[in-house]
């Protein structure tokens, strides 16, 4: 079932890679920045690699990791074995909830968001994961906004943000 409240957020380059070895392979403060602004206050959800990435919960948020290990303490962390439990567990909660990675965890939410914020860099790039590939059918363009970094060196990015078709 599509839950209202549940979005994904993701980095994609123009060949669908969002990370290697575990970090980005990009720098965009910008991006940086409409991330936390559209985070702060609400729910973040990831995957333990992706936390271990980040390397501690994003302050302002509720941070849940979504783990095969029941028994993981993470200081400041809410523990989830699904996203299916993390509905459950957030389906009174009024705030949003975004999925922030890893590739895997965009995978297993696809099927269950409603919307997606997407930063489109418009540059391919080497690495090793991968946004999933969806059916853009599905899905209607609310908006974009094209941005270029203040460095010349970065890539054009658009924000856009993809409703899914009723």
């Amino acid at each position: 079932m599509i839950s209202p409240h549940l979005a994904i957020l993701a980095a994609v380059a123009a060949n669908r890679v969002i990370g290697i070895n575990n970090t980005l392979p990009w720098h965009l403060p910008e991006d940086l920045k409409h991330f936390k602004s559209l985070t702060l206050g609400h729910i973040v959800v990831m995957g333990r690699r992706t936390f271990e990435s980040i390397g501690r919960p994003l302050p302002g948020r509720t941070n849940v990791v979504l783990t095969r290990q029941p028994d993981l303490i993470l200081p400041g962390v809410v523990i989830a074995g699904s996203i299916h439990d993390v509905l459950d567990q957030f389906a009174n909660d009024p705030r949003s909830l975004f999925v922030i990675g890893g590739a895997q965890v965009y995978q297993e939410s696809l099927p269950l968001c409603q919307r997606l914020y997407l930063t489109e860099i418009q540059q391919s790039f080497t690495g090793d994961t991968f946004f999933p590939i969806f059916n853009c059918d599905e899905w209607h363009e609310l908006s974009r906004e094209i941005h270029h970094d203040s460095s010349d060196a970065a890539p054009e990015f658009h924000f856009v943000v993809l409703e899914r078709n009723r």
